[in-house]
């Protein structure tokens, strides 16, 4: 059965390590749903946090895999069960107008999000959290006529020592 999967790579930073590990799963056939490179504490080391979905057998098998590239120091596959906490985060801009400013605002606020920009015509917002909140507003905000967005995709991080 298939399922997401949330995948933590820890790498050395280096030219080219996220092009192999992308082109690694795209041989095997994996769709990436979201990914996301950044630095650690430590400038040298990149977090890869990879979203995507497969069985259990395959998953596993990848994982094995990213753990033999060379810049790999360790892979970790979260497999959304409880011990970890996953967010996302996104800036939208919405269009309003007098009569629906407030109720934007108001709407804005249930959510938790913050009003980056108001203007006479929109509203820029940021957000984050959980993939499904994050959906919940953009089908609510939708009926005012969304200008755009950008999501960054699931980011994770485990609640014990690895």
């Amino acid at each position: 059965m298939k399922s997401k999967h949330t995948i933590i790579l820890t790498v050395i930073n280096t030219v080219g390590v996220l092009t192999r590990v992308t082109g690694l799963l795209a041989q095997r056939g994996y769709n990436i749903e979201s990914t996301i490179a950044a630095p650690t504490e430590n400038p040298n080391i990149y977090k890869i946090i990879l979203v995507v979905e497969g069985s259990a057998q395959n998953i596993e098998q990848v994982t094995k895999q990213l753990n033999k590239l060379i810049d790999t120091l360790k892979v970790t596959d979260i497999s959304h069960d409880n011990n970890f906490i996953v967010r996302e985060y996104i800036i939208l801009k919405v269009n309003v107008t007098k009569k629906t400013r407030s109720e934007v605002l108001e709407l804005l606020e249930v959510f938790s999000a913050r009003p980056l920009d108001v203007s006479q015509s929109h509203i820029i917002m940021e957000l984050s959290g959980r993939a499904k909140k994050i959906d919940r507003l953009i089908e609510l905000l939708k009926p005012y006529g969304i200008n755009e967005y950008v999501r960054s995709g699931e980011f994770a991080m485990t609640e014990y020592d690895m």
